[in-house]
């Protein structure tokens, strides 16, 4: 595996190493002790999917404060999206920042989101199926979300013109609101 540093502080982009043949290839995907090496927290206690019918729909962003803040692993198992981080860390030396990357079935990349960081996604093909490892489990109660158009972090999204979105995440606040 790869471990490649992204721009928001402890986030990284994990790309495969494939072992191909001639019947196709086979690649770790998660390894406790390389993920150690990298400050990465692969503990992981829930594991998630969300398939996504259409092109352009916009889940996010979402995160968890403590007792439940929350490290993720995002791969895409079926089709394509654009995935979006946002570091609300305040004591962050990347704070406020947003990063932004393709992830598809095709990639076979994987992205790893630290604890403070809101995580979001627009899927850019229909049928897109998201696999998510969280480190600790879902809790509504320390579940939070800020709107996918905040003007305070500019997301450039691939099709926010034609973003399809639920009910509750057009009702996220504004950073500024929080």
């Amino acid at each position: 595996m790869k471990f490649i540093p992204l721009p928001i502080t402890g986030a990284f982009l994990l790309e495969i190493t494939p072992q191909a043949d001639e019947r196709g290839f086979f690649a770790r995907t998660v390894c406790r002790e390389e993920c150690a090496r990298y400050g990465v927290n692969a503990d992981f206690v829930q594991q998630s999917v969300s398939f996504n019918q259409r092109r352009g729909i916009l889940r996010g962003l979402h995160y968890q404060v403590e007792p439940d803040a929350e490290e993720k692993l995002v791969r895409v198992t079926m089709g394509a999206l654009f995935d979006v981080i946002i570091d609300l860390r305040l004591d962050s030396a990347s704070y406020r920042n947003w990063y932004g990357v393709e992830l598809s079935s095709e990639n076979h990349r994987a992205l790893y989101i630290p604890k403070g960081v809101a995580h979001g996604f627009q899927t850019i093909v229909d049928n897109t199926e998201v696999f998510y490892q969280m480190t600790v489990p879902f809790n509504p109660g320390t579940a939070r979300g800020i709107r996918w158009d905040d003007p305070a972090f500019g997301v450039k999204w691939p099709d926010a013109a034609n973003a399809i979105f639920s009910e509750k995440d057009a009702s996220l606040p504004y950073w500024a609101t929080q």
